[in-house]
């Protein structure tokens, strides 16, 4: 239990400081930013305590959100994300899989993956940005950034996932 929390603080961390400090400063076309940090929280296994994922995802969108000075922005979206992940993991987990299944690239299989991951990528960006844009008033600029985002992040997660299935 010790490790894994360990393992978990120290992808924590890395997703946090990775946001932060690189991918925080992209903005391509004024609108397609990458939100790598929405992959900490789809990474999560089937077994893990529901309670103790809202907490990883708050925590982790709480400090984006303090050093973006978004009040409470990724801290919502990523907690909403935290909320659906586990019964939305159960529909593409095989069901003779181990409890601590986790979902990947490798253990999903590449279609299932993609079906896992798009969903819940795209839902957050929509919920990001209506709580950025709070109305609707520029419809064009707000898909724009939703679709932007939800493809480069999209991109970088499945790139991190192949590079981490030659491993």
């Amino acid at each position: 239990m010790a490790t894994d929390i360990m393992k978990q603080a120290g992808l924590f961390l890395l997703f946090l400081v990775a946001q932060v400090l690189v991918l925080g400063r992209i903005h391509l076309f004024h609108c397609a930013t990458p939100l790598f940090y929405v992959y900490f929280v789809t990474m999560f296994a089937r077994n893990y305590p529901k309670w103790a994922l809202l907490l990883w995802g708050f925590f982790l969108g709480l400090l984006v959100d303090v050093f973006y000075n978004t009040p409470g922005l990724a801290a919502g979206s990523l907690v909403l994300i935290a909320a659906i992940q586990p019964y939305w993991l159960e529909l593409f987990a095989p069901h003779d899989s181990a409890d601590s299944f986790e979902p990947s690239l490798r253990t999903l299989g590449p279609t299932k993956y993609v079906w896992y991951l798009i969903p819940l990528v795209s839902l957050y960006c929509v919920v990001f940005f209506s709580l950025e844009f709070f109305n609707l008033s520029d419809m064009k600029h707000w898909a724009m950034c939703v679709v932007g985002s939800t493809i480069i992040t999209l991109l970088l997660i499945f790139t991190f996932e192949i590079a981490r299935g030659k491993e």
